[in-house]
């Protein structure tokens, strides 16, 4: 379970701050938020029976939905599955998901959930955003603490920057970070504040709400600043974001997006 303190809960009110509010984010966000899906699992017998894990946004069809793999790297227990809540507050509907396909080298996941259909996000191309791109992301910041109340994040692309960066000295090292070295691709950094339960929130053109990326500093984080980790701390607050055409390519695979 993740604690929320006073200076945490204190801190989401300094989302994007600094930076100027996009002409067009108000209606942007209205566009984007019927997409978005809180993601977790449910057991009837434990206390409390749901659990909110992470966010994720429908694509396509409005059945499939794209959030972070690593949200699955846990075993359910007996009579627990996966489901997502649509809607907000009180009114938020529980429906069951399947996990169809993971792309555990860029921390990708598509997911089937029960009808009926969410109006499905548009998703940007293979092309690369300009860093100064003005962004926003929308999600369940530190999961259901706050209540089942989507809320959204405002910022810029601030970087194109390597996923993994070669380490000072061998201390740092470890099978995952050598892994990613060989696997290198570049991921977005941002001027925006994500929290735990944020993974797999949509990053969205401030203008349009076309999808650029996927919130994912979980994954990114251990190797990228293993070796900052005594001068900044863990983590640094820096967020960052899996470009969207790895997630276009996960959901076009056979079988991976449920058509």
């Amino acid at each position: 379970m993740i604690r929320a303190t006073a200076s945490v809960l204190l801190a989401l009110g300094l989302f994007g701050a600094g930076v100027a509010p996009a002409e067009d984010l108000p209606q942007t966000i209205r566009q984007m938020k019927p997409s978005v899906v809180a993601i977790g699992s449910f057991k009837k017998d434990r206390a409390p029976s749901a659990i909110v894990d992470a966010t994720g946004f429908a694509i396509g069809d409005g059945l499939t939905v794209l959030t972070s793999a690593h949200v699955f790297g846990r075993k359910l227990a007996d009579f627990e599955r996966w489901v997502v809540f649509v809607g907000h507050g009180d009114s938020a509907q529980m429906r069951e998901a399947q996990v169809l396909c993971t792309d555990r080298e860029h921390d990708i996941a598509t997911l089937r959930v029960a009808a009926p259909n969410l109006p499905a996000a548009k998703l940007a191309g293979s092309e690369v955003e300009a860093e100064g791109r003005e962004i926003a992301f929308t999600g369940y910041p530190l999961g259901a603490i706050l209540g089942l109340y989507p809320s959204t994040a405002r910022g810029i692309i601030a970087a194109q920057v390597p996923a993994a960066i070669p380490q000072g000295n061998s201390h740092t090292l470890n099978a995952e970070t050598i892994q990613r070295l060989q696997q290198n691709f570049e991921v977005y950094q941002l001027d925006a504040v994500a929290y735990p339960g944020n993974s797999g929130s949509p990053v969205y053109r401030a203008d349009n709400a076309t999808v650029v990326g996927i919130i994912d500093s979980v994954y990114v984080k251990p190797t990228k600043e293993a070796a900052l980790a005594s001068v900044v701390g863990t983590p640094s607050g820096i967020t960052y974001a899996i470009p969207i055409r790895y997630g276009r390519e996960l959901a076009a695979k056979p079988g991976c997006s449920g058509t």
